[in-house]
């Protein structure tokens, strides 16, 4: 049911960009105001979670650490995997968001028949993620292409590294076909595995089929349903110029895609997919391991009054002698 739920959720959006723009006729609308409210919202949302992530209180010393701490000089360290500076933590956060390292290493965890408990990695799911991440990178800086006048000589290199072995006429880029297979197995399995579709919730399905509508709907646009690129790059020179204009020739299915687009912008900073601009602030990844360089000391540790328990057996001494509970002092 979760997973009807979110697919009917996209198939309504497409619904009601199709009667918008189809029936309606309100380019303008599904044009320019819907992405500047979009685009609002997720600039807003955005910063609103960083800085509260920003301002929440780190009172532990809580890095994650799998190898040797950094002590006497004659013991080896890892400084990558127990990182004691500032260059430690820099390449153990490139290594986790460029190639989602502790994903690759440490994912799966196992009860085997022996009652012993075995972790484990998931290449696949790391494959997976890490060909999506980079794939939806790379469509990201093709559509730079829509955005700048002139174009920079290293996008159109990369849209052409993207396009080289030229499946079709016009071009299926290397990107669309990968994001493709990558957004399909990791919708399947969220669906096949019992174990994780006990645990995914209706947004975690929602946003996986809406970014696949997105995906979908482009490589529609770029195979089978021409779209007037001149009339596309218009309308985003005008809407990112703040002079918008509403060219004539733009397909329905280009406003489809826009609008789920807008959609996706607008529910990023408000969902799961947000991950992406929090990981830099998580102190089990952003904190050296230094406690036996110095001491960490936590801020909120104020002096409380305790109750010892001298005080204890001082107090409730003869029940204690009563019920034959040993003293410390027997007078």
């Amino acid at each position: 049911m979760k997973v009807l739920y979110s697919l009917l959720a996209v198939i309504v959006l497409v619904l009601v960009a199709y009667v918008g723009v189809g029936l309606l006729g309100l380019h303008s609308l599904f044009g320019v105001m819907i992405p500047y409210a979009a685009g609002a919202v997720f600039i807003v949302g955005l910063v609103y979670r960083v800085l509260k992530w920003a301002k929440a209180p780190v009172p532990f010393h809580i890095p994650t650490v799998c190898g040797q701490q950094k002590s006497l000089p004659w013991i080896k360290a890892n400084n990558i995997e127990s990182p004691h500076n500032t260059w430690g933590v820099i390449a153990r956060l490139a290594l986790e968001v460029l190639l989602f390292r502790s994903l690759f290493r440490n994912e799966r965890v196992e009860l085997r028949r022996s009652e012993k408990l075995i972790f484990g990695g998931n290449k696949y799911l790391w494959l997976g993620g890490l060909a999506f991440h980079w794939c939806l990178f790379i469509i990201l800086f093709r559509h730079l292409i829509y955005f700048m006048e002139p174009v920079p000589s290293v996008v159109l290199f990369v849209q052409d590294m993207d396009g080289i072995f030229e499946f079709a006429v016009p071009t299926l880029f290397l990107t669309d076909l990968v994001i493709l297979i990558a957004l399909t197995y990791l919708f399947l399995r969220r669906v096949i595995y019992s174990q994780i579709r006990y645990i995914s919730l209706s947004s975690d399905y929602f946003a996986v089929l809406l970014i696949l509508g997105v995906v979908i709907s482009g490589v529609l646009i770029r195979l089978f349903y021409k779209v007037d690129i001149a009339a596309v790059k218009e309308l985003a020179m005008g809407v990112i110029s703040f002079r918008p204009t509403v060219p004539e020739g733009i397909s329905l299915l280009f406003y489809i895609k826009l609008f789920l687009v807008s959609t996706l912008v607008a529910y990023f900073p408000f969902s799961k997919l947000v991950h992406g601009a929090g990981i830099l602030l998580s102190p089990t990844r952003n904190l050296k391991n230094n406690s036996r360089m110095r001491r960490h000391i936590n801020p909120w540790d104020y002096p409380v009054k305790v109750h010892t328990y001298e005080k204890y057996e001082e107090e409730f001494r003869e029940a204690m002698k009563e019920a034959g509970l040993p003293l410390e002092k027997e007078n």
